[in-house]
């Protein structure tokens, strides 16, 4: 290989250099659907895949306990307005009496996010979520007698650099009957630092024919890099129907296919 060529290669290997870190840069961190309840407005970027697990303990009341190891949130840019999403969870569900469980894959979720418009002064950046959980796919024990329809209006303010406030707004079905059940979340996040992120949140549904429930949690996230995102997360039941107490750890990263 000539000097010539040399040089021609290593400008090549430099200016490609430089597109892919102004890439990286112009995409910004990973930014995750977890650990709370309220869901982001963040399109995946095109062309990236992120995934997004967590590993959880919830204990329903004092009888039935839950895990889960883990739940999958598999997210794919399709363009700069819309990703797809898929959720697999593998559940295990005790009840402490009689000793009994179920363990499995729990019916399979797929769906899709959909950017409405950007943040402008008082108008919040708002997406919509529309989902479909399977009723078949899944393991035999833990199927449902329907498929059932989610949606949720995602908006987000950044009141400062540093704290923000994002709420939800939906409705969900649960495969075995034709009542929906109303949600709303409200959450305030908190930079400490670059890296390291907090937030609290208050959250609840609202079931058509029977009595709201609502629950408090709170936790915290960690930048790896701006594709590695760690959190640890926990909460409990404000009122006496609702969950007593859970927590949950997750791993989330990203990669680009393109």
């Amino acid at each position: 290989m000539t000097v010539t060529n040399k040089i021609i290669y290593f400008l090549l290997w430099l200016i490609l250099s430089n597109v892919n870190n102004l890439h990286a840069q112009q995409i910004g961190p990973i930014q995750l659907d977890r650990p709370d309840q309220t869901e982001t407005p963040a399109i995946v970027p095109v062309g990236y895949i992120q995934a997004e697990n967590g590993f959880l303990m919830e204990n329903s009341d004092k009888e039935n306990r839950a895990f889960t190891y883990p739940s999958c949130l598999w997210k794919y840019g399709i363009n700069e307005r819309m990703e797809l999403r898929v959720i697999t969870e593998i559940a295990e569900i005790q009840n402490k009496t009689n000793k009994n469980s179920v363990v499995g894959l729990m019916p399979v979720t797929i769906g899709f996010k959909a950017n409405l418009w950007k943040e402008k002064g008082i108008v919040p950046h708002t997406s919509f979520i529309g989902h479909l959980t399977t009723a078949n796919v899944s393991t035999k024990n833990l199927r449902t007698t329907f498929a059932a329809p989610s949606f949720r209006f995602l908006m987000a303010h950044n009141i400062t650099p540093a704290f923000s406030i994002s709420y939800n707004l939906g409705a969900e079905w649960n495969g075995e009957t034709a009542e929906e059940s109303y949600l709303y979340t409200f959450a305030t996040g908190l930079s400490i630092t670059n890296r390291l992120g907090m937030y609290a949140e208050l959250y609840g549904f609202a079931p058509r024919s029977s009595l709201a429930w609502h629950g408090f949690d709170g936790g915290f996230t960690y930048l790896i890099n701006n594709n590695i995102m760690i959190d640890l997360s926990g909460g409990f039941g404000v009122t006496e129907n609702a969950p007593d107490n859970y927590v949950a750890f997750g791993f989330s990263y990203r990669f680009n296919l393109m």
